[in-house]
């Protein structure tokens, strides 16, 4: 008897442990579950579909501009409720957000130089343009370069994407400084590319210079249309724009000939 109490209370003593084990064993989740949710993030975070993301919040920043219709602060001016330096700084990110989302700089730049004259107008349109170049560039490199570039095939677009992957900064300070090149266009051609963000920035802000300068000039010389200031800002538009037209006609024969 004493031996079978022993031999059952040793069993007793002996699964006690293992059984308490047992109880406090936590579950495993499924395999299955994780690779569910593995193939979720893979699916949401795949080239086609940040690219998709970036196409649903351009198409969004268009619906909103055409709602806001930016081009009425032309004839309506800025809010009053705005004034002085933080009427320049939020007219700066506007403008840049209006380029994200297709608005003729020209038109933005125009309206600085209505409304905050020749200098202010131009430190607010060359804040606004190199906000929005930056904004549009890394939009498209995160949401966009790595569904795109197996897209260049053709000869022009591996010609334009050599030349800005490799010569970068020279690129881009061409194409800002003759009119005629869609900046929106330029941007996101820019963040397919490999080119770099600095230089990028850099040379947006330089060679946008000339060209918005004239534009903000004539927005707040356009009251007096006889003025030498209007004149001269008039040409300063009309004669790179004649230019680069001329080099891109000259580039486009090039580029057959290869």
């Amino acid at each position: 008897m004493l031996d079978a109490t022993t031999r059952s209370g040793g069993t007793a003593a002996t699964a006690s442990p293992r059984a308490t084990a047992t109880d406090l064993a936590v579950p495993l989740p499924p395999a299955t579950a994780t690779g569910f949710a593995a193939r979720c993030a893979r699916v949401l975070l795949s080239p086609w579909s940040r690219l998709s993301l970036l196409v649903a919040l351009l198409l969004t920043a268009v619906s909103l501009m055409l709602a806001f219709e930016p081009q009425r602060l032309l004839t309506d001016g800025w809010p009053a409720q705005l004034g002085g330096a933080a009427a320049v700084v939020a007219y700066a990110v506007a403008y840049g957000v209006c380029t994200v989302a297709f608005v003729p700089r020209p038109l933005l730049n125009l309206a600085a130089g209505a409304l905050f004259g020749s200098q202010l107008g131009l430190g607010a349109a060359l804040g606004g343009t190199v906000l929005g170049a930056g904004l549009a560039f890394c939009l498209g490199r995160a949401l966009g370069q790595e569904a795109l570039r197996p897209l260049l095939r053709g000869r022009w677009l591996k010609a334009a994407d050599d030349q800005l992957s490799r010569h970068g900064f020279r690129s881009m300070l061409a194409a800002r400084l003759f009119p005629g090149i869609p900046f929106a266009a330029s941007n996101y051609c820019a963040a397919v590319s490999r080119m770099g963000l600095l230089p990028f920035l850099l040379a947006t802000a330089l060679g946008s210079i000339p060209n918005t300068a004239a534009y903000v000039v004539a927005g707040a010389r356009a009251s007096t249309p006889t003025s030498p200031a209007f004149l001269i800002a008039l040409a300063c538009i009309a004669v790179p724009g004649l230019a680069g037209a001329v080099v891109a006609w000259r580039k486009r024969h090039q580029l057959r000939g290869r």
